[in-house]
């Protein structure tokens, strides 16, 4: 009896043994994921959001607008992706949105990152605009915001129904010749805005790449103009994967800095409803490798297309797209996914005397404003959402001093609060640092410091 007793113990212990070296227990539950997209084009005649000086309604859609969105769970977190086809999102938007998706799916709202695309070419859906409080009301079209509300939210719901077993992982790209840096500097150190460039400075096109491993995109003016000093871009493309259990896309996420302002080169059409390049990257990418593609800005403040026009838009979606499709053959992925997420409060200060044509927060005091920092972590891949439209030369400061490999910068996230500039820009002038913003100097320096103590507070686990 006995010797059946440690037979039996004996083969119970084996069994254990076998089934931890066969089944090891991982820290995280196997990873699952979802991705989905939905329409959210409104109806022709909506007032469009990207330009004050040719205020009119819409007359054409050409091509759709989508709210995208990514959804990740590894059994213990979850986190939530949204890239949506706007200008910008508005506090009040985003947090309608999260409070949707908390309440029917259980994502908590520190969870949900959105950012929108930048396309100048979409509905206006929030009041205190570039255009500013004259008349703002009247060119918003309420019942479409609220439609925008739930299909915002929906797109999370989707993308969580449709999760299944995935893998996840990131590789970096690199784009040089399709962008340059607006605020150039005349001989006297004073910047002057080169919004766009002439064909023939084009053609004189040199990117430049510093010791200090910095990139320009610089140019030569006709000899009987003053030389200008362009300023440095932001290079990388990074990119996430998202495979399932046989290997095949469910979805990919692209972060490169550009504005979305390519179709500003042509009237027939200026008026068009249109997601603008990140649309044609997102389509092209799909097209070719399946599953949902999302797009993010990354701190392109002062980052524009090297041209604008019909071509150019086709042209700047397909060097996005076949950067993209190319670092997406070889990415190696992992179901071992740890998730955390974390929110942070940062005040900002305003300037004395407020641009009566700017954004600002309606609630804030009037010496600052409060806004959101917003830090994803999967796995050892670092997705950072900043408002705003952030200055590059912050963006490039945040993820040297980081010392994070894989580190996606999102401008745009979550709050627009007028372009964030550093500090010498507003001793150098310009549009960013000028009218382009309510916020004062040092708003730039706080942005830095908050992002990069949000950073070291995740990685850290405190």
């Amino acid at each position: 009896m006995r010797k059946e007793s440690r037979l039996r113990i004996i083969m119970i212990v084996s069994t254990v043994l076998l089934c931890t070296c066969i089944f090891p227990v991982s820290s995280c539950a196997a990873l699952k994921g979802g991705c989905s997209k939905v329409n959210i084009t409104p109806p022709v005649g909506v007032w469009l959001s990207g330009y004050a000086s040719r205020d009119r309604p819409s007359d054409d859609i050409h091509d759709d607008l989508y709210a995208r969105a990514l959804v990740l769970d590894n059994g213990s977190n979850a986190v939530a992706i949204i890239s949506v086809d706007l200008l910008w999102v508005p506090p009040q938007i985003t947090s309608q949105v999260r409070a949707i998706v908390k309440d029917k799916t259980g994502i908590p709202q520190q969870n949900v990152l959105i950012s929108a695309t930048h396309t100048h070419f979409g509905p206006r859906i929030f009041s205190p605009t570039k255009l500013g409080p004259e008349d703002a009301h009247d060119k918003i079209d309420a019942s479409y915001i609220s439609t925008l509300v739930k299909k915002m939210a929906n797109s999370v719901f989707i993308a969580r129904k449709n999760m299944q077993g995935v893998t996840l992982g990131a590789a970096r790209g690199r784009i040089s010749e399709i962008v340059y840096n607006r605020r150039t500097r005349t001989p006297d150190g004073s910047v002057k805005m080169s919004f766009s460039l002439a064909p023939e400075v084009i053609a004189t096109r040199r990117i430049i790449r510093g010791q200090d491993g910095s990139t320009r995109v610089t140019f030569t003016l006709p000899p009987e103009e003053p030389q200008l000093t362009f300023g440095p871009i932001d290079p990388q493309a990074w990119i996430l994967r998202v495979d399932d259990s046989d290997g095949k896309i469910v979805g990919s996420v692209i972060n490169f800095a550009c504005h979305a302002v390519s179709g500003s080169g042509f009237d027939d059409w200026f008026y068009s409803i249109s997601a603008d390049f990140p649309g044609q990257t997102t389509r092209l990418v799909e097209q070719a490798e399946g599953g949902i593609c999302l797009f993010t800005p990354g701190t392109s403040g002062n980052i524009v297309p090297l041209k604008r026009g019909k071509q150019a838009r086709l042209q700047i979606g397909k060097a996005i797209a076949g950067e993209a499709i190319r670092r997406l053959q070889f990415v190696p992925t992992t179901d071992e996914i740890e998730i955390e997420a974390m929110t942070t409060e940062v005040t900002m200060p305003l300037k004395p005397d407020l641009s009566p044509d700017r954004i600002m927060d309606a609630g804030a005091e009037k010496k600052h404003l409060t806004t959101e920092f917003q830090i994803l972590r999967l796995g050892d891949v670092y997705i950072l959402g900043l408002p705003g439209e952030v200055l590059v030369e912050i963006g490039l400061e945040i993820k040297q001093r980081a010392g994070v490999e894989k580190l996606l910068v999102i401008a745009l996230a979550n709050d627009p609060i007028g372009y964030v500039c550093p500090g010498k820009a507003y001793d150098e002038g310009g549009y960013e640092s000028g009218t382009g913003t309510n916020l004062a100097k040092g708003a730039g320096e706080i942005m830095v410091e908050q992002a990069l103590d949000l950073i070291s507070r995740i990685r850290s686990g405190k």
